[in-house]
């Protein structure tokens, strides 16, 4: 139990009626979870308004009910009601105090931007437990607690949610937390409630701008900068052409990195690197820091991650030979991830499900000149159908050959969804086979692999599950090829 007053004493609120010392069992925002004693805090969602069901909340016994406009109560309810201006901001901050205030326990680092904010956050997860830190993590795939893995259900959980994760990340030892930061968690104040120590902006492009979304690219940006009122550092890529429009009314001490020379911390004298079924980069580093470092994974925008990575894990004093060493091994499930098959062609599997992605990767690949550039992929069910004509349009244009399959179909026939791909490939004159079935497909292209292929698996990345009529049935790449390797008596 725990009062009221002081749960609510770092917000601006005032007490409609009874009284704000009042105890209260537990802190809700979901109405099914009502109970007696609570705190129930009324939030307009997009199909749901808490507020309806505050009535609801004083019939069942809630102590306290937080809202950010009237609100119908039973006249002989005893509830102590409380006013503040967003109770969406207001649940950030009573979440922190509900949970003890564990962010101050712990150094938090925040990376938001359209692309690299995954792989970001494992290369310094990576980099900083090399060097002997403890470090928790929430993101897009998952939230990792010491050896427990949370699936993900947003990039950004929900305040409460968030300060839960990181009441246990603080009990179980952790010094450090590097999470992602979306736009909708910053614009629902998901991230209110504490200061992070360290905030870095990868980049942006036009993303999640639409219905329940962001209104316009300009709002999408404002919302990114968020980040940047929030924390004590800020960690920004200099070569972006909009981080100063990002950035505006910043209050945190700024750092930047990127390819410029007028970077704090730069990259420079990047080469490709091309070995026996993987394929990798590097490149040397000065200003802030200065130090060679390789990646076993392609393109520049590999150099990217990594000088993300560097440039926040050096404000934690880890040594040049513990960063190299741990980005030359660190791998991240579904981002580029390189799965030996063959020494005489290269196979990845990757998370770009949309053709923004699916261009940027392919176009970082055409770089190394393979003997063919093979791109297996399909879309999603119950999406729109323009993103199946694009990535159709990308994959003809930029492959030598595309295999069209199953992603997630959904709700909707596998084949509806390729026929509408092969309409965007028809706008290239690129070679392409359909194989519904995704296991199928990826036999195909590792049967039919040749020296100097490079081939991609796209679209499924970290997920290890198909999406049919409402159900999710197991399938995991990394075991479709075990088992196709397995079949053809190849060693695994």
């Amino acid at each position: 139990m725990v009062r009221a007053s002081e749960l609510l004493k770092k917000l601006a609120f005032t007490c409609v009626k009874g009284d704000p010392d009042r105890e209260v069992s537990a802190l809700v925002y979901d109405s099914r979870k009502i109970e007696r004693g609570c705190m129930f805090v009324c939030i307009a969602g997009a199909n749901v308004d808490g507020h309806s069901f505050a009535a609801q909340a004083a019939q069942e016994g809630a102590a306290v009910i937080v809202a950010q406009k009237e609100v119908e109560l039973p006249k002989d309810s005893e509830v102590t009601l409380i006013l503040t201006e967003d109770t969406r901001y207001a649940l950030a901050f009573l979440s922190a105090a509900w949970f003890g205030y564990p962010a101050e326990q712990m150094k938090i680092i925040g990376v938001t931007g359209t692309k690299g904010k995954t792989t970001t956050t494992y290369l310094v997860k990576s980099i900083l437990e090399h060097a002997g830190r403890k470090v928790g993590l929430v993101g897009t795939i998952e939230t990792v607690i010491g050896d427990t893995h949370i699936p993900a259900g947003n990039t950004t959980p929900e305040s409460y949610i968030l300060q839960g994760y990181f009441r246990q990340m603080a009990d179980c030892g952790c010094d450090t937390v590097v999470m992602e930061v979306s736009s909708q968690g910053l614009m629902m104040h998901r991230t209110q409630g504490f200061r992070f120590d360290y905030g870095i902006f990868t980049n942006i492009e036009p993303d999640h701008i639409g219905p329940n979304e962001h209104a316009d690219f300009e709002e999408y940006m404002a919302c990114k900068g968020l980040l940047f009122r929030q924390c004590e550092v800020g960690i920004v890529n200099g070569d972006d052409t909009h981080w100063q429009d990002v950035l505006k009314g910043y209050t945190c001490r700024l750092e930047t990195y990127g390819f410029a020379e007028t970077a704090d911390l730069q990259a420079y004298d990047m080469h490709l690197v091309i070995r026996p079924g993987s394929l990798g980069v590097d490149f040397k580093v000065r200003g802030l820091m200065e130090l060679t470092v390789e990646t076993e994974t392609p393109g520049r925008f590999s150099v990217y991650n990594a000088l993300t990575a560097i440039a926040i894990c050096r404000h934690f004093g880890v040594s040049g030979e513990d960063i190299r060493e741990a980005l030359l091994h660190a791998h991240v499930k579904g981002r580029i991830e390189i799965v030996r098959v063959s020494d005489a062609f290269t196979l990845m599997i990757d998370y770009a499900h949309n053709a923004m992605a699916l261009e940027s990767l392919l176009a970082t690949l055409r770089e190394y000149h393979p003997a063919r550039l093979v791109c297996l992929f399909g879309c999603g069910g119950n999406r729109s159908r323009m993103r199946r004509f694009e990535m159709g349009e990308v994959s003809g244009r930029l492959a030598d050959l595309s295999v069209i399959t199953s992603d997630n179909p959904r709700f909707e026939e596998p084949q509806e969804i390729i026929d509408d791909i092969k309409t965007g490939i028809a706008r290239t004159d690129g070679a392409y086979v359909e194989i519904c079935d995704r296991k199928e497909a990826i036999r195909y292209v590792i049967e039919h692999g040749r020296p100097g292929d490079i081939i991609v698996l796209a679209g499924k990345g970290h997920e290890d599950y198909q999406d049919i009529r409402g159900r999710k049935y197991p399938m995991d790449e990394r075991v479709l090829i075990r088992e196709i390797l397995q079949e053809k008596g190849t060693d695994v």
